[in-house]
């Protein structure tokens, strides 16, 4: 359960951490080449865009991990 509360606790501060990042390059650096904006801006989608995926991934039920295989093994309801 720890570990899936951490799981959400990375997704979100990564994916805040993409939104803050472009912001900072759209409205702090005015005065850098187009070409260096453009990959900042990538890079902050790119967090973004992770942080969106592995949300999905989170939210997606999960199989079972134990099957039973033995006889004397009881599956749990």
């Amino acid at each position: 359960m720890l570990q899936r509360g951490l799981n959400w606790a990375a997704a979100t501060l990564v994916g805040v951490f993409g939104f803050v990042w472009t912001g900072v390059v759209m409205f702090a650096a005015v005065e850098t080449p187009a070409w260096t904006w453009i990959g900042q801006v990538c890079f902050g989608a790119f967090l973004t865009c992770w942080a969106l995926y592995k949300v999905t991934l989170l939210v997606r039920r999960t199989k079972p991990g134990f099957v039973p295989r033995h006889r004397r093994v009881r599956a749990r309801a």
